[in-house]
């Protein structure tokens, strides 16, 4: 299954490694200098899921995994990156594969971290110039070759634009920010647990964040039961049929796909309060009482190939 990615992209020094690692909670390294950031710093982000919670309170034995989406940690980008400023072309080839993009401008002021560009604006700017050039540069090498484009350009990929500040400083305003956060301070709670969190008063804004991002990539959730023993949130793109979303469970399902079993998620749970499935459940420790409960009660719906997915379904694919 190919996971979805987001790039974080930005000048040296905004932040970009800092709002990776509090991501994934990956080591990275950090530095005060320019191009700390060679190769790509790549890792998966757990997709803040309530739904999931709720659900896996039907068996509480069972392994339970979240959504995840990939987010790419790519090197500093300076003016004329497309040129090969900085090693801007080999910090841009690494954005191709990447679906959607986070802009990282840096808002706040501090004299002792470099930073070639103060104004948040033109930071931007400068960013989208590169990657608009760099789509100019393959289309007129590609037009010279004759040939067809075979990736989508980079200055048409989905974006959002996150302001790195500092809490309780002054920082500079930019009417672009999608959403302000302290990276410094979201890597500094990303290493403790919730009770010191709530012993400090800070709560952490990057499960907004990553559900933004969700957003941007246009994902729904479903879900599957696996024998009661694997609870799984699964990420497809809106409009995705049953046979793609079975492929993305496993590659066979979409091949040998007969049909879906399908209930949604609230109703799931309402056929597991029922006083017959609750009863049961406290001897099973597992879905199963709940989906049979469901069928019972006409929630669960048979869907062919042509069916759309939902977000919030859970699913159970017949196939040969």
């Amino acid at each position: 299954m190919k996971t979805l990615s987001i790039g974080i992209i930005g000048l040296p020094n905004v932040g970009k490694s800092t709002l990776f690692q509090a991501l994934t909670r990956h080591k990275v390294n950090i530095a005060n200098y320019p191009f700390t950031t060679i190769d790509p710093n790549v890792g998966a982000v757990a997709v803040p899921d309530e739904r999931l919670t709720q659900l896996s309170k039907l068996a509480p034995q069972a392994t339970v995994l979240p959504a995840v989406i990939e987010v790419v940690d790519v090197a500093g980008l300076v003016r004329g990156a497309h040129k090969g400023e900085g090693l801007g072309n080999q910090f841009l080839s690494h954005l191709f594969p990447i679906e959607a993009l986070l802009f990282l401008v840096r808002c706040f002021k501090d004299k002792e971290i470099i930073l070639i560009i103060d104004d948040p604006k033109e930071q931007l700017t400068v960013l989208k110039e590169e990657l608009l050039k760099k789509d100019e540069e393959i289309a007129e090498r590609i037009k010279k070759e004759k040939r067809e484009l075979d990736t989508p350009r980079l200055s048409e990929k989905p974006y959002l634009v996150v302001c790195n500040v500092r809490s309780g400083e002054e920082n500079y305003d930019c009417a672009d920010c999608n959403l302000s956060l302290d990276c410094k301070l979201e890597l500094e709670l990303s290493e403790l647990n919730e009770a010191e969190k709530k012993e400090l008063g800070e709560s952490s804004k990057l499960p907004v964040l990553v559900n933004s991002l969700y957003k941007l990539l246009d994902l729904i959730t479903f879900y599957t039961f696996v024998g009661g023993k694997e609870l799984r949130a699964w990420p497809v793109k809106r409009g995705t049929l049953a046979p793609q979303a079975a492929g993305i469970v496993h590659t066979d399902f979409e091949k040998n796909f007969i049909r879906a079993e399908v209930v949604n998620w609230q109703k799931l749970l309402e056929a597991a309060h029922s006083t017959r499935a609750s009863t049961e459940l406290s001897r099973t420790s597992s879905g199963q009482a709940a989906w049979s409960e469901a069928r019972q009660k006409g929630f669960l719906q048979i869907e062919g190939k042509e069916y759309i997915v939902h977000d919030g379904d859970v699913i159970v694919v017949r196939h040969s």
